[in-house]
Formats: structure tokens, sequence, C-alpha cells
């Protein structure tokens, strides 16, 4: 069965690479948020097997959006992605709860491989 997946980004243009990455892998995306707010918002709406969640956005980081995620359903998968390859965002990452941590630019084999290694 086709895994229902999350994207959260603010920039239009990476939600679209990574929905075109997912889609054509037969993954279903079943919403896109533009910050952390909406990210949470959507995340309650549409309960995705996976979020795959920038960490960089406006309003509400991704990180605090992590935590509220996992607040209301710690069983929530999510994996972070960031540009910024700074290891202590990455380490508060995981320890909030994400599953994985893709670095951007995206290769599109890597994003693949994360979201099988936490959703198969």
């Amino acid at each position: 069965m086709a895994k229902n997946i999350l994207i959260c980004d603010d920039a239009a243009f990476m939600r679209m690479m990574i929905k075109d990455i997912l889609t054509k892998n037969g993954y279903v995306v079943v919403g896109e948020a533009e910050n952390g707010l909406k990210a949470v918002e959507k995340y309650n709406e549409t309960k995705p097997d996976l979020v795959l969640m920038d960490i960089t956005m406006p309003e509400m980081d991704g990180i605090q959006a992590l935590k509220k995620i996992k607040e209301g359903d710690p069983g929530a998968m999510v994996i972070m992605c960031s540009a910024m390859g700074q290891q202590a965002m990455v380490i508060e990452s995981i320890q909030s709860g994400a599953k994985d941590f893709i670095v951007k630019p995206f290769q599109a084999d890597r994003v693949l491989e994360a979201v099988k290694k936490v959703v198969g």
C-alpha cells in the first residue's frame, strides 16, 4: 500500500522537487506546508505515514514543529531536511524524535533511501 507523506518546506520549489521524487516512486503526497505552524495543522488533518520537514522556516521552525507533532502523536515519523549541515541542529532534530536527516541540495536516491528506511 502506498505511504502517505506530508512535505513541509518554505520554498515552493523544494516542495515541488520532493513531491516529484516521491510521486514518481509510488508515494502519495497528502499535503504541503510552507511553515511550521501549517505543518502541525496539516499533520493533524492528514495523519500521514511520514513527514519531510525543513528546519529553517518562518513562523515556527521545523524543530519546534517536530516537537509539537511528537507531543500530539509520539509515534509520528519525521525526516528533517536542511541546507545547513549544522551539527547542533542535526543532533537536536534526532533528540527531538526525527528518524533521519537529509541535507540539501537533495539527491533523489538519498531522499528515497531515507523514506524507505523509515516507512518502507
